[in-house]
């Protein structure tokens, strides 16, 4: 026989509840109400027992006292953390000793005299309170129990109210929504994609999209105007700290349009966000930088702008030096770049930590520093090698040096050289507290390259995606300078999201197809209904795609794109809770003609 139950702790009419925990306020005193909730804390005194109660709102103390009813006292007796309970009594102020200012309802308690125990709670894999020091792949694992967190909570009521403002937003420019095939086919281009095999066509196979570019140009081929929606999109890439093989973007599109008209709507929404979620007002427009100009002061396409510490060219200083790896990267072509830390005294195992930093961390062949006081005083490893006049030649270079501080020194090819001291910047930026975490910092990123070399494979790739209108002529005597008729949209050293005019001249599509190497079989093969569209009457058009995860991440000021996305991958790509990818059955395999090596 099992154990007994108490037929009161399971009875079917569960209370209907009347408001939820965290809205109980002086309009219910004395007065009888229900709630409901998973129990947050259990104090036992004796025959006096409190519980706080929660919900997605809020906490509520209960009080149950055998005066009361002894049989609630009874039931209480076992009751722990997460237990789902639903109580009736009538609400009374609490005394003044007792009043817990850190609630919304501190004021008030509930007296008890109805109690139902919906349902139990083994121990929980790990305390609730503690999550944020708890494995992720613990906390992934038991999802569910990691969303309860008013925390979590709270991040997804932001990104639903930042969800419902884009639609209102978007209607309001009489924009459509339109949903785009999740089954769709495989192009070159981008990252891998993830396939998917088709029983109905045996040995085909559907690609789950990476965006929905190529659908919404078509869209605007169909004269829809303006198009957006919140689309899923899939990416079989290797994990990064903020990327997730599905993810959600914003993505628009609109015909008959410059940069500036996208770029004027974009900014349009990031300040009905502010306003609306935050109350703050965001001075338009935003701040416009070329890509040469932040690549240079900053070593990276997306900059945080909320602190100094800029790069500087210092090249000029050892193209006559007596330190041969500085020589031989200045006679090969390289430069010399410089990271000035005002008035800042590293200590010896400081500065080996950085080194080491830049070693491992950043793949930097090394990094050399010069400590200066007053503008005056040199300390360096290679002190004896600097010539005398070092300290006032770099103030011409680097001004802030007439006062004390730390120059950290990288020497590479030059988009090593900044890449990596891009990064250096950042982590002393968040090291040594150099960044306001309250300011928002939104600017566009403008003038891209049009296509990059990749010296692996010996081809251009294009940097945005191979339908980016270029500027200008397209001059295959200098490839490296076309510039595109993109633009990103930073802030805060994230990129939230990225757009261009597109091409909509077959010609045009076919010189890029050309550089790229698609010959016009494979073009025709992967992009003919596209081309046959851009000779049938395709409208100038052009658009943008916004991280919506990255978006949220950056309001709620969480540092992990995890936090925003309900059910996540590891980055391993494995879900802990539902343990997938998993294998299939073989039947399934033999009706897709898919046979496993």
């Amino acid at each position: 026989m099992g154990e007994s139950v108490n037929f009161k702790e399971f009875k079917m009419q569960v209370c209907k509840r009347s408001v939820y925990c965290g809205l109980v306020d002086e309009k219910f005193l004395d007065k009888e109400i229900s709630l409901v909730g998973w129990v947050n804390k259990r104090r036992d005194h004796g025959n006096l027992i409190f519980i706080d109660l929660r919900d997605n709102t809020g906490i509520m103390q209960l009080v149950l006292n055998p005066e009361n009813s002894q049989e609630v006292i009874n039931l209480a007796k076992d009751i722990r953390a997460e237990f789902v309970i639903c109580v009736e009594g009538k609400v009374r102020k609490r005394s003044a000793n007792a009043v817990n200012e850190k609630m919304k309802t501190g004021k008030f308690e509930l007296i008890v005299n109805e109690l139902q125990i919906l349902n139990r709670a083994k121990t929980l894999p790990y305390q609730l309170e503690e999550a944020d020091n708890v494995e992720a792949d613990l906390r992934l694992k038991y999802r569910y129990l990691d969303l309860r967190r008013k925390k979590m909570f709270d991040l997804f009521k932001l990104r639903s109210d930042v969800t419902f403002l884009i639609r209102q937003y978007f209607n309001s420019k009489n924009f459509l929504e339109i949903e785009t095939p999740i089954l769709s086919k495989s192009t070159p281009e981008g990252a891998r994609d993830f396939l998917v095999p088709s029983r109905l066509q045996i040995g085909k196979f559907y690609a789950l999209p990476q965006s929905p570019q190529i659908y919404k140009q078509l869209l605007m081929a169909s004269g829809m105007d303006k198009y957006f929606q919140l689309a899923k999109c899939f990416r079989d890439e290797d994990f990064r700290s903020n990327r997730q093989p599905e993810f959600t973007q914003l993505d628009m599109e609109m015909s008959f349009v410059q940069e500036s008209d996208v770029m004027g709507v974009v900014e349009g929404l990031v300040k009905l966000i502010f306003e609306k979620i935050f109350n703050k007002t965001l001075r338009l427009p935003f701040s416009q930088y070329s890509y040469d100009e932040v690549f240079q002061r900053f070593g990276t396409d997306k900059p945080d702008f909320r602190f100094g510490l800029e790069i500087k060219d210092i090249t000029s200083l050892f193209e006559s030096t007596k330190l041969k790896f500085l020589e031989s990267v200045v006679e090969g072509g390289g430069k010399v770049g410089a990271l000035f830390v005002k008035e800042r005294d590293f200590s010896r195992s400081e500065l080996s930590n950085w080194e080491k930093f830049a070693k491992e961390k950043l793949g930097a062949s090394g990094l050399l520093y010069i400590k200066i006081t007053d503008g005056q005083k040199l300390e360096s490893p290679v002190s004896k090698f600097l010539p005398t006049n070092f300290a006032s030649e770099v103030q011409k270079l680097i001004p802030d040096t007439k006062t004390s501080g730390t120059i950290f020194i990288v020497a590479d090819e030059f988009t090593k050289a900044w890449e990596v001291l891009g990064s250096l910047r950042l982590e002393l930026g968040k090291k040594l507290n150099l960044i306001d975490k309250d300011e928002f910092n939104f600017s566009w990123i403008i003038d891209f390259p049009l296509l990059e070399w990749d010296e692996k494979d010996k081809r251009w790739f294009a940097v945005h995606h191979p339908f980016t209108s270029p500027k200008g002529d397209i001059d295959k005597k200098n490839i490296k300078d076309i510039r595109a008729r993109a633009y990103d949209l930073v802030c805060n050293g994230e990129e939230l999201g990225g757009g261009s005019v597109r091409v909509h001249d077959s010609k045009v599509q076919k010189q890029i197809f050309d550089i790229l190497g698609i010959d016009q079989k494979e073009a025709k093969e992967k992009f003919g209904f596209l081309l046959e569209a851009q000779d049938l009457g395709f409208p100038p058009h052009g658009g943008f795609a916004l991280g919506l995860d990255r978006l949220i991440m950056l309001l709620g000021k969480t540092d992990s794109i995890r936090d925003v996305i309900a059910f996540p991958k590891m980055q391993s790509g494995i879900c802990p809770m539902m343990q997938t990818p998993s294998f299939v059955d073989k039947k399934q395999l033999k009706e897709l003609g898919i046979k496993l090596k």
